[in-house]
């Protein structure tokens, strides 16, 4: 395709998207008016389906699709990033020398990592129940696992956070959301339709398959931040061109 062909193809696609746009912004509520269709048909949606908390409703069951869009951004983001962090033929490892840690900073890492790290297996469990969810308890477990950077030294981040065997994890939980959703489909009619028992509301083991779509999230999202990180961070300290 030349050039003049693709500039043509971007702006027809570019006006098709701008005019789609101006129409669904015109068909919009007014803001600050006491009509609210979509907040009274997200918040009837979660208590029908039980999930106490109504954004993890909205994300892992009314709009699932996009979330598994999201994830797999995510994946593609991560994965983009072990390629072009990866040890090239020309380049050397060497052995991290280990660095001075002061005894209120190793204190300190040491008590916060097992807090952290709990903190975070709370916020991904309860993500049907309470604010939060595998988003933001996935960023809290990766951020606990490297206080063993700060607490210690690069050796013992290395042993508490297996680089490969959160590769695969990470491609294991992207895969499991959209198994999930395929088995809607096959069993109940449409993509990512819930196939669990809703449980009740209020318990740990309701939100049919919400809490398992918001774990799955939560397990790309640890992986992916630490895969990520160990990246850059093998790159700084062991990688000599």
């Amino acid at each position: 395709m030349s050039r003049a062909a693709r500039v043509r193809l971007f702006w027809a696609a570019a006006l098709l998207f701008a005019a789609g746009y101006v129409v669904a912004c015109l068909e919009l509520p007014p803001l600050g008016g006491p009509f609210h269709p979509y907040g009274e048909r997200a918040v009837a949606a979660a208590l029908g389906r039980r999930t106490a908390n109504t954004v993890s409703s909205v994300n892992f069951d009314l709009r699932g699709f996009d979330t598994l869009g999201e994830e797999f951004v995510l994946f593609t983001a991560a994965l983009g990033a072990v390629l072009l962090l990866r040890r090239t033929r020309d380049e050397h490892v060497s052995a991290p020398r280990p660095g001075r840690v002061l005894p209120t900073v190793r204190l300190a890492g040491t008590v916060l990592l097992p807090v952290v790290l709990v903190t975070g297996v709370y916020v991904v469990a309860h993500g049907q129940l309470t604010p939060g969810g595998g988003f933001q308890g996935g960023v809290v477990l990766a951020t606990g696992l490297h206080l063993a950077y700060l607490a210690a030294d690069y050796r013992v981040l290395r042993r508490v956070r297996p680089r490969a065997v959160l590769e695969v994890a990470e491609a294991v939980a992207a895969g499991a959301f959209a198994l999930l959703g395929l088995i809607g489909l096959v069993r109940a009619g449409s993509f990512l339709e819930n196939v669990l028992p809703l449980g009740t509301f209020g318990a740990l083991a309701s939100g049919g398959q919400v809490p398992v779509l918001n774990a799955a999230v939560g397990l790309e999202v640890a992986s992916a931040l630490v895969v990520v990180l160990a990246g850059f961070i093998d790159q700084a300290l062991e990688i000599e061109s």
